[in-house]
């Protein structure tokens, strides 16, 4: 099964001291927009995206039909090819895609310490 690009969110209290903190580290701005307090970081084939107040807790997250650069794949396992294959083995999801769209969609679980787990499809 294969995932897509790999990428930790995490929750900051303030965008721009975590994005200084991450700069000394080698990250450099990859994406999004610090005016909406998202940013995405990069340092190599390494992914943070920094979101001040969208959510609690840092989420680990998949982004099915792109590559590590936010690359478009020719090839990969649609998202819901990859819900209906993890609702099979038991897991429960705590947001579910569309089954019946094409195209961008998400869904939500959770790992057995309570860590959330975004699979998030732009394609």
């Amino acid at each position: 099964m294969k995932l897509g690009a790999f990428s930790s969110s995490l929750s900051v209290k303030d965008i721009h001291k975590s994005k200084a903190f991450y700069e000394n580290l080698g990250f450099q701005v990859f994406g999004g927009d610090i005016t909406h307090n998202w940013l995405i970081m990069k340092n190599e084939s390494c992914i943070i995206g920094l979101f001040q107040g969208m959510f609690e807790k840092n989420i680990l997250t998949f982004n099915p039909g792109w590559n590590e650069n936010a690359e478009n794949l020719d090839s990969f396992t649609d998202i819901r090819d990859l819900q209906k294959h993890l609702k099979a083995k038991g897991i429960k999801m705590l947001t579910e895609a569309d089954e019946s769209s094409v195209g961008p969609a998400s869904f939500t679980i959770e790992d057995p310490d309570g860590n959330s787990i975004l699979v998030d499809q732009h394609v």
